[in-house]
């Protein structure tokens, strides 16, 4: 087998925060190498450091401690090689689908014409061709996430980011969402780093899936998912491996 090509290396990682002037540890010492092209899921309670550790692999946030590495290159702050895809998707109400898929590119000077060759591309394989003119308030919650993930697909980054995406989605369209994600995903690979407290949803996309203790957050265990895709939920292996997991952590099935 070929050796997996490291794309991001994160190096003894911790982040505090005052709080009631008390030091509140939420992430502490994590060292993690992410391979190019690989579904990474980073599981965990709820409130447990995973979006604080996937905001400073963003830039959104400065850890107290620790390094992070790019290609072999240590960056701070952001990189417009990574992409972020949030569960709250900020969409602008007053633009149309084209218009907030394309917003990134616009503020990058790109031109019209291929700014909305490269939005229609993303929107086509998210499968919203026909709604381009059609604003978020006309869309459902599956449909606002797909703009948001061809809105971050266009900017052609080499890293997503995914922030819990499908947490406020209700059951059937959070499955048909799952499916959504790794089909795109597998169409026009990227790295992407998948935050979630939900065991079964890990299993279903990770190709790796980082435990995460309770806070602060360290590593408890990375399990490497091995199941061909598409995986099928009662399949007797993906239970074991859900029943491992859900023994090696407090999260609810």
């Amino acid at each position: 087998m070929d050796k997996k090509k490291i794309k991001l290396s994160l190096k003894n990682i911790s982040q505090s925060y005052i709080v009631n002037d008390s030091i509140f540890d939420a992430v502490k010492d994590i060292s993690l190498d992410i391979y190019d092209n690989e579904f990474l899921v980073l599981l965990g309670p709820g409130q447990c450091g995973k979006s604080v550790l996937l905001n400073i692999i963003g830039g959104l946030e400065q850890p107290v401690e620790g390094s992070k590495y790019l290609d072999e290159k240590k960056y701070t702050g952001s990189d417009k090689r990574i992409s972020m895809v949030f569960q709250k998707l900020a969409l602008m109400p007053w633009k149309t689908v084209m218009a907030n898929v394309e917003f990134g590119l616009q503020m990058e000077g790109v031109k019209k014409a291929k700014r909305r060759e490269i939005s229609q591309k993303y929107i086509d394989l998210v499968g919203l061709n026909g709604f381009e003119k059609s604003y978020p308030n006309e869309l459902s919650g599956g449909m606002k996430q797909r703009v948001g993930i061809a809105r971050a697909y266009s900017n052609d980054p080499e890293i997503l980011l995914m922030d819990e995406p499908f947490g406020q989605l209700d059951a059937q369209t959070r499955i048909v969402m799952q499916e959504e994600i790794q089909r795109i995903w597998q169409h026009e690979k990227r790295t992407i780093v998948f935050v979630t407290n939900n065991i079964e949803e890990a299993i279903y996309l990770g190709d790796r899936i980082v435990l995460l203790s309770n806070r602060p957050a360290t590593i408890k265990k990375i399990y490497n998912i091995d199941l061909p895709r598409p995986r099928n939920t009662i399949d007797p292996e993906f239970l074991s491996i859900r029943r491992e997991i859900s023994e090696n952590t407090d999260l609810a099935l």
